[in-house]
Parts: structure tokens; C-alpha cells; sequence
């Protein structure tokens, strides 16, 4: 499941402002379409709620220029004024057997409009917010790789120069920094002393540090 990232408050707060504003400028045309069927319109809403193709084709000639004009007030752009119009019109067909239209169908159609742009807008916000969390995700897992890259590539530099020193210098530095033994362990297993131990590790660590100044610089 696909967590949503958390959403700064002030961010929040200017999107619930501009949906208000939005809705205020809806409803506000709403009003002043809302007025009772005419009998044209009862009529072609009966066909319609019948199945009628060519009732439905003669809303969608009559209405649809002036829709794609209304949502584009809002959505400024074109195409997608053009989505939301077209998506309504699909959903006004999919449910014409038990659409409801008790006011004029212009008023009808534009509350359409109005809850059908409101879902686009909660969805572009939640796509945008999304988009950037994936795109930060991805960054940081592009980091990471690179540093997981640098690191196999150090250890094969490390593994390749201790190979190259003799076994007396570099067996000491394994069993230290690969088995995490101590120094009077190593001594006591090697049989000499710690202070040989010091010696033979410093300088495998000089080797390393010469071999490796392009990886530790």
C-alpha cells in the first residue's frame, strides 16, 4: 500500500482557500442558472432516461462548447476543461436510466461540471504532492547506489592490495579489521609480540593509504 507523504500545513491550507474559491465561483453561476425544466427539456430528458441516443446527442451538441468554456475558468487549459467536460458526459450515459434532473439542465450539467472538476483538482494535489515524494525517494535511492558502488569498488581495491603484501604483514590486518581481534590475540596466535603486531598492521594501513588516495582523498 502506497503511503501519501505527509503535507506541510501551510500548504494545505492555501489549496483549501483556492477550493473554496472555486466553489463560491461555481455555485455563484449555479444560481443563476437554476430555474425549472422547460418542456423541451422534460422531453429530452425522458428520451434520455429511455436510452435515446439521439436525445443524448443533442444535449452534448447544445452544451458542450459553453461546458469546455466554464471549466476552462478554472482548470486554464484546454485539454483538460475538455477531459472534464467528456468524462461527464460519459458518466451522464453511463447513469441515464436513474438520472435525477429537477432543475434546469444547464444547471443540472454544471454541478456536474463542478463535482467532476473538484475530484481533478483533489487528484492533480494528491498526483503533484505524490510525484515529488517518489521523485525525492528516487534521488536518495540514486544516492545510495552510487555510494554502494563506491564502497564494493574500495573493498575490491583493498582486498586486491592487501593480496599483493606478504602474508606476515597482511594477515595481521585481516584478522584485526575483518575478526575484530585484538592486537595480544594476533600476538599470541602468531607467536611474537604486540609491538610486531603494531609494526606489521602500520604498515599494511601504509600500503592501503598510498594504493588508495583516490578513494580516501
Amino acid at each position: 500500500m502506497i503511503v501519501d507523504p505527509p503535507i506541510a500545513k501551510k500548504k494545505k491550507t492555501s489549496d483549501s482557500k483556492g477550493l473554496l474559491h472555486l466553489l463560491s465561483l461555481v455555485n455563484d453561476q449555479e444560481q443563476m442558472t437554476k430555474n425549472q425544466l422547460t418542456l423541451v427539456e422534460k422531453v429530452l430528458i425522458s428520451k434520455l432516461k429511455a436510452g435515446d441516443q439521439s436525445a443524448f446527442s443533442h444535449i452534448f451538441s447544445a452544451y458542450y462548447k459553453d461546458l469546455v468554456l466554464f471549466a476552462m475558468r478554472y482548470t486554464k487549459d484546454l485539454s483538460n476543461a475538455e477531459e472534464i467536460v467528456q468524462d461527464t458526459f460519459v458518466r451522464l450515459w453511463e447513469d441515464h436510466e436513474t438520472v435525477n434532473i429537477s432543475h434546469s439542465l444547464k444547471s443540472y450539467l454544471l454541478k456536474a461540471i463542478q463535482n467532476k472538476f473538484l475530484d481533478w483538482y483533489r487528484h492533480k494535489k494528491i498526483r503533484q504532492t505524490y510525484y515529488s515524494y517518489v521523485m525525492e525517494r528516487a534521488l536518495r535511492f540514486e544516492t545510495d547506489t552510487d555510494k554502494y558502488v563506491l564502497q564494493s569498488e574500495l573493498q575490491d581495491q583493498i582486498d586486491a592490495v592487501l593480496s599483493s603484501l606478504p602474508e606476515e604483514i597482511s594477515s595481521p590486518f585481516r584478522m584485526n579489521r575483518y575478526k575484530g581481534l585484538k592486537y595480544s590475540e594476533i600476538a599470541d596466535l602468531l607467536g611474537v609480540s604486540v609491538r610486531t603486531i603494531e609494526v606489521r598492521i602500520g604498515k599494511a594501513l601504509h600500503m592501503l593509504r598510498i594504493c588508495l588516495r583516490d578513494y580516501i582523498s
